[in-house]
């Protein structure tokens, strides 16, 4: 009986056995899947795991609040303004639904901001007072050559008459006198007064040089037959008396082309305590996807873009002062492609490290170098590695911010090349004669990463994607943290989310780094599933803030003077170790130029800290900053905003 009933149970067993295994043959991967994403949430939420990699959290908004963020800067309320415009999205741009979110990361509050214009692909940099300068945007979307009906380009308006400019209102005529074909504007422009020309010398009058204006012209019909193939002179519908002599449209081919976007030269100023937008002198040259720079004395440099016909901007480069709320240019021509990022130095020169987000021939403005700009001298900088995979590639100033050191990530090739680079360069900028060098490699080329400065002088590179736009599933779901003191490149957490075209990340007041964004073209490999642009915001917890509690820093002084200094509350002077000052970021398209952290000199009694603010106008920026302490773990505390006057 003993012997029958155990090959019973040995017989069961056996079959029992092969039934699993039929099923895990049928059903393994499944099995296998399930089984895997356990561990790996098992895995990543372990204490440990956070303590050397960080944890990411992903955060979805309720649906109404929802929107295509193409832009994102921190307040100095603690806020961040999250800004879509129209979203990348022409039915939105059509229909005049411009959107913008303020979101409070402490209370998970989110409010709805009236839009004034199209926002999308607009500059921005913070303001000395605290609010936000944001500066173009988009008149027209893209058309691609296949989806143009009617012919059109770039009417030059001439104005010959020296005693009053004019006013040509959108809808306005204009009729070629070799061709007879007529053409529509599509925006209103003023068009200058005529200048006269005198001789230095003499005094004698010399000439009248005309007063132009620039407007986009589409043709009244659809069709071929309705293009140019030559340059021609255009009478102007409406004009009477002398401004029918005065005033005529000049025009090269007007065909049925592709279409760049178009800029904007509106300029307002979003107001954080108020909460709104404010509407300033807008810029003399439309800009779409500008940069904009803060210079020494306050006043904002603004550079690049696609000007209101979608060509690039000629090198025309203008300068904001916040005290006038006017615009004018500097002296002097420099063009660089759109997105440029230049940041200003210690030494108030200005630093363009190549890095640029697209617009812009191949062979015009993309080598780095030193920009002298009160002089409009250049002074180039060798050593680049793939210097021809800057476009997409991002630039960070490494911490602290008196080393003057810069790492350029990744980057492609032109436009929609396939290339992209796994580089990363370094260069210090206060070496006798500058050089980039290569820092680690990326595990691949990547595309639009994400950067953002760490208080305790590492950096955080995440995200990007291999393939313009993430093409062919190609988002990178990985990230590492760079060292400044040692130059070693960790991996830590991977996010959930992938990201690349129109994302960035934007450093918070608790020491978390916040994601938004991307603007897949495909969702799969084979590239043809449309790709949906991701809304979910992802929070990154760094590993500083999983080795113990952070470090208390009571309130202090609201404002201190460079070369002054502030007192502040703790519990744990004793393993404070460092501080720093770090201004909010203002981020889109890879490029984040306020990004700066300053190191403070620091001085620890029984019960509060003191630090200092150092002298260097050029390098400390009028503005608000966050101020944080690090502890001997490394683990910085909640920051304490300051403004420096």
């Amino acid at each position: 009986m003993k012997d029958r009933s155990s090959r019973r149970r040995a017989r069961r067993i056996a079959i029992g056995a092969a039934v699993v295994l039929a099923l895990a043959g049928m059903n393994g991967p499944w099995l296998w899947r399930v089984g895997s994403e356990k561990y790996h949430d098992y895995k990543i939420n372990k204490p440990e795991y956070k303590a050397d990699n960080g944890h990411w959290e992903v955060i979805n908004f309720p649906e109404e609040y929802r929107q295509n963020t193409i832009h994102a800067a921190l307040l100095h309320t603690g806020k961040v303004l999250l800004v879509a415009g129209s979203g990348n999205n022409q039915k939105n741009f059509d229909k005049k639904k411009f959107d913008t979110r303020l979101w409070d990361p402490v209370k998970n509050t989110i409010k709805k901001i009236p839009t004034p214009t199209d926002l999308f692909c607009t500059g921005h940099t913070q303001l000395g007072n605290g609010n936000l300068l944001i500066a173009g945007g988009t008149q027209r979307y893209e058309k691609l050559k296949g989806d143009i009906t009617k012919a059109g380009g770039l009417m030059v308006v001439h104005n010959e008459d020296p005693d009053e400019p004019k006013t040509i209102p959108a809808g306005t005529k204009f009729t070629g006198k070799k061709s007879g074909k007529t053409f529509v504007s599509q925006d209103n422009i003023l068009v200058e007064k005529a200048k006269k020309v005198f001789d230095k010398q003499t005094g004698a009058f010399l000439r009248t040089e005309p007063g132009l204006g620039r407007v986009y012209v589409e043709a009244q019909k659809s069709g071929a037959k309705y293009e140019t193939g030559t340059q021609d002179n255009y009478r102007i519908q409406g004009l009477k008396g002398a401004d029918t002599r005065n005033v005529y449209g000049m025009a090269e081919k007007l065909a049925l082309d592709k279409k760049d976007f178009q800029g904007i030269k509106d300029t307002f100023e979003f107001d954080p305590v108020a909460e709104r937008y404010i509407k300033v002198d807008p810029m003399n040259e439309a800009r779409w996807y500008p940069t904009l720079t803060t210079l020494t004395d306050g006043k904002i440099l603004s550079t690049s873009g696609l000007d209101e016909i979608g060509q690039l901007v000629p090198g025309k480069n203008e300068v904001y002062d916040p005290k006038t709320k006017k615009w004018t240019y500097t002296k002097g021509i420099r063009q660089f492609p759109t997105y440029p990022a230049i940041f200003q130095m210690a030494n108030g020169k200005l630093f363009y490290s190549g890095s640029n987000a697209g617009y812009g021939p191949d062979d015009v403005g993309r080598k780095p170098g030193v920009w002298n700009l009160r002089t409009n001298k250049w002074q180039g900088i060798p050593g680049l590695s793939d210097p021809k995979l800057m476009e997409t590639s991002g630039t960070v100033e490494l911490p602290p911010a008196q080393d003057q050191k810069y790492m350029v990530v990744g980057g492609g090739g032109v436009g929609e090349s396939k290339e992209s680079s796994e580089k990363t360069r370094i260069v210090d900028l206060k070496a006798d004669a500058p050089k980039f060098t290569d820092g680690p490699s990326l595990e691949k080329g990547t595309r639009y990463p994400q950067i953002s400065t760490l208080p305790d002088d590492s950096v955080l590179i995440s995200g990007g994607s291999e393939d313009y736009r993430g093409r062919g599933d190609s988002n990178i779901h990985q990230a590492r943290i760079y060292d400044a003191k040692t130059g070693e490149m960790k991996r830590v957490a991977d996010p959930e989310v992938g990201r690349n075209y129109h994302s960035g990340s934007i450093l918070l007041p608790d020491g978390r780094v916040m994601f938004f964004g991307s603007d897949s073209l495909y969702a799969d490999k084979a590239n043809t599933k449309p790709g949906v642009f991701e809304q979910r915001i992802e929070i990154y917890t760094p590993p500083y803030l999983y080795h113990g509690s952070q470090p208390s820093l009571g309130a202090g002084p609201k404002t201190i003077a460079r070369g002054g200094s502030g007192t502040f509350p703790t519990k744990h002077s004793s393993s404070i170790k460092t501080a720093r000052l770090i201004k909010p970021s203002a981020s889109t398209h890879v490029t984040d130029i306020d990004q700066t952290s300053i190191a403070l000199d620091l001085k620890k009694s029984a019960d509060k800290v003191t630090v200092t603010i150092p002298k260097n106008r050029s390098m400390v920026e009028s503005g608000w900053y966050m101020l944080f302490v690090t502890d001997d773990q490394g683990t910085p505390s909640k920051a304490q905003w300051v403004r420096v006057p």
